[in-house]
């Protein structure tokens, strides 16, 4: 069950800290108006300035706000964070504005060139016309949940203690181990694609006249039908990772580095030529549909799911360098089919997915997880075997003329007037200042949650 670091650190009664991730979230939704268009209003001033406030802030158009936290230690830690960040902003919107629940966007003009680009500065709205002109207007209105995952530092100081043979330094080792858990996630998305993809259908004018799936498909937004580049990545070391990416921006295939959204990237140095030399920081990961069953996009459930993974891929053997670009190769096109799957249909791969998830029940087993873990995968072992309790078959029982609009309206509204109801919503974006994550904590909580001093076990 265990690779030679997996056995390392189970031997040194350790195992904990491979799921005791830094964790954090950015959740991007659309501001929408009530009858379900994108919003008209501007950026809200209550939220602070959309260039310099880290954490509300606009991804690609104007009406795409996307909540990010500061890192946690834990799950629920985080997720008290997004709730907090998440209120601040709806209690922001202008009267009758609502944030949109789903993955794809609301039905959008047919004229794209009314949708406004949002407002980021001369380099990035240069970025941002020159990304249009390439792609096209729908491709760039996809909504997501995005984890970022930094692993614990005592994993780090024990395998180089017992391992500097094999490791030159402690970058070599951040950047293989991050390395061997971004090659398991890319090689089981398809899992993570058939038990959270939410986006079955697209509103009105995002496909061209003809286009797109002619049925309800598990999800849009992580096929090939979503967004964007499809550039792929090459995953198989850091240092090929980055020289992929310099090929593709050589070529013009890439804009820039920043236009790579592979399902997973590897986060250090802005300088991405660099990160090789100074170390990959943390992973973030790209393939989560927004959870419209929750207000702000994504259940704590899933985060720790997602933990337990990476912690799975830290102690489970990886796959030899020459084998990393052939499986993902292969696992990119499992994707492909399972998201393009009907959301009733049993999947192509179900004995794969229940194989997988046996092992990952078995491993959790091992090290002794608590009952929460063994309760979410009981749950994802189910949707496994009745497709119709995934989340986009749930969906789908609420399609009217083809369209999900009036389902997320009524979801918006809830958690619209939800948020309205709080008790002393955060007000601190309005003066501009650019608050610190201590600074945002303090002003959140004003002491009544420490983190840091009550690390609760997930």
């Amino acid at each position: 069950m265990f690779s030679e670091i997996g056995q390392l650190i189970f031997d040194n009664e350790a195992v904990a800290k491979t799921s005791d991730f830094t964790m954090g979230l950015e959740i991007e939704m659309q501001r929408v108006d009530e009858n379900g268009n994108l919003s008209q209003e501007p950026y809200p001033a209550a939220a602070g300035d959309e260039q310099t406030n880290p954490w509300i802030t606009n991804d690609f158009l104007e009406t795409m706000s996307e909540v990010v936290t500061p890192p946690a230690a834990h799950a629920l830690d985080a997720m008290h964070y997004l709730y907090s960040i998440n209120t601040a902003l709806r209690t922001a919107l202008s009267p009758g504005e609502l944030l949109w629940p789903l993955s794809m966007p609301p039905r959008l003009p047919k004229d794209k060139r009314e949708i406004p680009l949002a407002k980021m500065g001369p380099k990035k709205e240069a970025y941002l016309k020159e990304w249009v002109k390439r792609h096209g207007f729908s491709a760039g209105t996809p909504c997501g949940a995005h984890l970022n995952l930094s692993i614990d530092p005592h994993v780090f100081n024990l395998v180089y203690d017992n391992m500097q043979d094999r490791f030159e330094s402690k970058v070599d080792l951040s950047n293989y181990l991050y390395a061997k858990i971004a090659q398991g996630f890319l090689r089981y998305r398809w899992v993570i694609t058939y038990l959270f993809g939410a986006s079955p259908v697209a509103e009105a004018n995002y496909f061209d006249k003809d286009k797109g799936p002619a049925a309800p498909i598990r999800s849009i937004r992580q096929s090939s039908h979503g967004f964007g580049n499809p550039f792929r990545g090459d995953y198989t070391t850091v240092q090929r990772y980055v020289n992929n990416i310099e090929k593709g921006v050589k070529e013009g295939k890439l804009i820039s580095d920043y236009e790579f959204h592979g399902a997973v990237r590897f986060k250090g140095n802005t300088n991405l030529k660099e990160l090789p030399k100074t170390g990959v920081n943390y992973l973030e990961l790209r393939m989560l549909d927004l959870d419209p069953s929750s207000s702000v996009g994504i259940r704590t459930n899933t985060l720790r799911f997602f933990r337990l993974l990476a912690s799975y891929f830290i102690m489970s053997p990886g796959l030899h360098p020459e084998d990393v670009s052939r499986v993902i190769t292969r696992a990119d096109a499992m994707n492909e089919e399972v998201s393009e799957e009907h959301p009733n249909d049993v999947s192509k791969y179900q004995a794969s997915a229940r194989a997988f998830l046996r092992s990952l029940e078995m491993y959790a087993n091992k090290i002794q997880l608590g009952p929460e873990y063994q309760e979410e995968i009981e749950d994802l072992q189910d949707r496994v075997e009745n497709p119709l309790t995934t989340p986009s078959a749930k969906l789908i029982t609420h399609l009217k003329d083809g369209s999900l609009t009036e389902y997320a309206m009524r979801r918006a509204k809830r958690y619209q007037e939800s948020a309205l109801q709080s008790i002393r919503p955060f007000k601190g974006f309005e003066n501009k200042t650019k608050l610190s994550a201590d600074q945002l904590k303090h002003e959140l909580f004003k002491g009544s949650w420490e983190p840091d001093k009550d690390k609760q076990q997930e």
